[in-house]
């Protein structure tokens, strides 16, 4: 194992607990797809043993304070651990998809493991974790031997496919799962997708129960229309999903046809949803309830969105279609926006607009995070009471 000696900032973030090694950190750093013990440049004292693999945030993980061997027994006392925090959802009838394992929340940043009834769905991060995946593999059945088969998504470039078959019993090309009570078709090998965010449980639960009910619901950025069946469950009033992409309609309607709906009350919109809001006040449509939950980025023929920059253009133009005492449910998964952050983009979008914040929900119980570090909860979701 090799020696790497940190300078003062990356040693300080150590001993705060953040496990995620951030390149601008580490000067001059040429180890990459290896196993290594951290030092203080300072003390030379021992600080812990890491792994360094570029991936889309970060250099590499700090996987222990201790020095420790990645062999099978060191995967199947993570998986038991995690395994045990989530034992209410393993009870449930209610949910049968939802998080096993959470990176850095559960002691291993760099994959994470969901369950769609009894398939797992491994995703890999970086070269190094998906080098070792038939360890890590191996220790999750002896730990869910209930598991039937599973699936992997690569989530890092280099490899010429997405989505892959791992093993055990294939899943069939889609099927249901339930969540909160709500049946939603799901799919787990085409490309990076499911059918459905599994972190947004709770507030597709909130809408089951009560935010919705009676009431007209505009999705924006609908992508399954996941929100906009809970909320006919909830029993909204109608619901109108948008998204751009053109399959979004097929794979909504189905969520909405896996619950008996009658579709009559339920519009599903192609449209760019800035293309979408002009529309809608030119034609005198106004809701009582809009979801927005946009990528951190997009670009499109048009233009570039970035939640850090551009959401408060969506609250805006949210407003001149939000029926007087509306509710606005705003939602964010950029991990580089604190939630102070994320307030200020709202408070610009608002303006002089009374409102008030009646809720703020982050990742749920089975995405475990790293409380030491605020970016392992990425998730913000604020909901919004409009006072006009």
């Amino acid at each position: 194992m090799k020696k790497l000696y940190i300078e003062a900032i990356a040693e300080k973030k150590i001993k705060r607990g953040i496990q995620l090694l951030d390149g601008k950190d580490f000067s001059g750093l040429e180890l990459d797809d290896c196993l290594v013990t951290l030092y203080s440049q300072k003390s030379s004292r021992f600080l812990g043993t890491a792994y360094l693999s570029k991936q889309n945030k970060g250099v590499g993980w700090l996987i222990s304070r201790q020095e420790v061997s990645l062999n099978e027994t060191f995967f199947e006392r993570l998986f038991s651990n995690a395994k045990q925090k989530r034992q209410v959802f393993q009870e449930s009838d209610l949910t049968t998809a939802y998080r096993l394992f959470n990176q850095d929340g559960d002691q291993f940043g760099g994959f994470t493991v969901d369950l769609y009834n009894e398939y797992a769905l491994f995703s890999w991060y970086n070269t190094y974790v998906y080098e070792m995946k038939e360890t890590i593999v191996s220790a999750f059945q002896r730990v869910y031997p209930e598991v039937v088969g599973a699936y992997e998504k690569i989530r890092f470039k280099g490899l010429d496919f997405e989505s892959a078959f791992l093993y055990g019993q294939e899943a069939p090309e889609t099927f249901i799962i339930r969540e909160n009570g709500v049946n939603y078709q799901v799919f787990l090998n085409d490309g990076l997708m499911t059918g459905i965010f599994l972190d947004q449980h709770e507030v597709r639960d909130s809408l089951v129960n009560g935010l919705a009910l009676g009431k007209s619901v505009l999705n924006m950025f609908s992508y399954t229309a996941a929100f906009s069946v809970a909320a006919a469950m909830g029993g909204a009033s109608e619901t109108t999903s948008v998204d751009l992409a053109k399959r979004s309609k097929e794979l909504s309607e189905a969520h909405f046809i896996a619950n008996g709906f009658d579709l009559d009350n339920h519009r599903f919109v192609v449209m760019d949803v800035f293309d979408y809001y002009r529309y809608a006040k030119r034609h005198g449509l106004t809701y009582d309830v809009i979801v927005i939950d946009p990528p951190s980025f997009a670009r499109n023929k048009k233009q570039t969105f970035s939640v850090a920059k551009d959401y408060h253009k969506l609250i805006a133009q949210a407003l001149d279609i939000l029926n007087p005492g509306g509710t606005i449910i705003a939602s964010t998964n950029a991990s580089n926006l604190s939630v102070k952050q994320f307030e200020k983009q709202l408070e610009k979008g608002f303006g002089q607009v009374k409102h008030s914040y009646s809720d703020l929900k982050q990742l749920p119980s089975d995405f475990t995070v790293n409380k030491k570090d605020e970016s392992s909860n990425y998730l913000k979701v604020f909901t919004i009471k409009v006072n006009r």
